[in-house]
């Protein structure tokens, strides 16, 4: 029996329309763009646990 295939529409993380296929997960090369930026001027961030461990304590 064949899987029946969804069309899954995913929507642009940036401005919310149709992904593209060629700019996955976003819809052009403008919200990609968007995104590279936000990272690089640190609006987005990784969040990190610090360890109480020192080097010297090893």
């Amino acid at each position: 029996m064949a899987k029946s295939k969804t069309k899954s529409s995913k929507s642009c993380p940036i401005c919310g329309q149709s992904a593209a296929a060629a700019h996955a997960p976003f819809c052009s090369k403008r919200c990609a763009d968007v995104d590279l930026g936000r990272w690089l001027g640190e609006v987005y961030a990784i969040p990190a646990v610090e360890s109480e461990q020192t080097d010297d304590e090893e």
